[in-house]
């Protein structure tokens, strides 16, 4: 299989295209993978309402009945709470890694074992988040592309 990226116009919208003999099982899965990277999500920062894509947050922790979006650069706050937020992100690759936070999969650059049936997961910015031992089951069941 070819892959063919080509840069528009950012007047024009932005399009993936699938030219296939056949609908495989793996042509869906990167369908599928297109359309959960897909969405965003409301949050306040300075006062102001923005839209985050999706696909920019980091990770979501929930600190003092609070919740906060984490991206690259900035950390905005959200009205909903975690388990919400869990509910909507589950099929756009976030995973509960503790009782307060949820994970981008797709910014996890590594994971390793800690302490005491842990997991340690460094994200794409460097960042280190420990992935309770309640949630670690789910995690390897996620890696190896098991439904949880």
């Amino acid at each position: 299989m070819d892959v063919k990226i080509s840069k528009i116009p950012e007047s024009e919208n932005e399009l993936v295209d699938i030219r296939c003999h056949e609908e495989t099982d793996c042509v869906r899965e990167i369908a599928d993978f297109v359309r959960s990277r897909q969405g965003q999500l409301s949050g306040i920062l300075e006062g102001r309402q923005y839209a985050i894509a999706v696909s920019e947050i980091l990770y979501i922790e929930s600190v003092d009945n609070r919740t906060f979006i984490y991206t690259g650069s900035k950390v905005y706050e959200s009205k909903q709470r975690i388990y919400e937020l869990e509910d909507i992100l589950k099929p756009k690759h976030f995973l509960r890694i503790s009782k307060a936070s949820l994970v981008n999969l797709m910014k996890i650059s590594s994971v390793k074992p800690a302490l005491g049936g842990r997991f340690s997961a460094v994200l794409s910015n460097g960042e280190e988040m420990i992935i309770s031992r309640k949630y670690v089951a789910d995690l390897k069941k996620t890696l190896k592309g098991e439904e949880i």
